[in-house]
């Protein structure tokens, strides 16, 4: 089995300037996701796809493929992570031949473990190359969310209104986390989406492990969780 992992890390960055090159625990925030992935047996390479030279040099002296700068219409803010995934994946296969699957690893998730990325392409292939996602439950329960209406408050989900109910009587709600997508490329061109009906959980329960970093607020939780030892 052959996975190609790429690493979408643009250069811009509107909430949160240069976090692909920010130090974290002595290292750029990309390098994270580029050693995560280092001599795990099924990936054939780690592709960094970036419109910005400084990124470009990093990951280059980290170890992964970059064979290339971004194309600009895929460096904008309005353009998708599946695009450019996809540009990735059409290119490595004409050069180098053809894959099982495509690894995303967005850089704003430096917690992953390696325990989670081999768990994550078991599943992948134990499942007959159905999409995996990684996912997380989440704190705050959609049927305990409101949007707002005329000026009052109004139940996302009008069929789950009853507000006196417990927590722990609630049905089980994830999020997703952004730390693992794999798909085929068969389906990933097809589908436009690492996510389709078939789409295989990879539940992660511990919240470092499933922080994505895309705030001011989020840099100091992953700087913290460093700090203190947190596990």
């Amino acid at each position: 089995m052959k996975i190609l992992v790429v690493i979408p890390a643009r250069g811009g960055s509107e909430r949160l300037p240069g976090k692909n090159i920010r130090l974290l625990g002595g290292k750029p925030l990309i390098v994270w996701s580029i050693d995560v992935v280092r001599d795990v047996c099924a990936i054939c390479d780690t592709l960094v796809s970036t419109d910005h030279l400084e990124i470009a040099q990093i990951a280059k002296q980290a170890g992964a493929l970059v064979p290339w700068m971004r194309p600009p219409e895929l460096a904008t803010n309005a353009a998708r992570s599946v695009d450019v995934a996809i540009h990735a994946l059409n290119w490595y296969e004409i050069t180098y031949g053809k894959v099982d699957g495509v690894l995303l690893l967005q850089p704003t998730s430096p917690f992953r473990s390696r325990k989670t990325v081999v768990e994550g392409i078991k599943l992948f292939k134990d499942n007959g190359f159905k999409p995996v996602l990684a996912i997380s439950p989440t704190h705050i329960h959609p049927m305990w969310t409101f949007k707002l209406k005329n000026g009052y408050l109004s139940p996302f989900m009008r069929e789950y209104s009853n507000f006196n109910c417990r927590s722990q009587d609630l049905p089980d709600a994830y999020i997703i986390n952004g730390s693992f997508y794999l798909a085929h490329p068969q389906q990933l061109r097809k589908q436009e989406s690492f996510i389709d009906e078939t789409t295989i959980p990879l539940i992660i329960d511990s919240p470092k492990e499933a922080l994505d970093i895309d705030t001011e607020w989020d840099w100091r939780v992953a700087k913290c969780c460093i700090q203190d030892h947190i596990p």
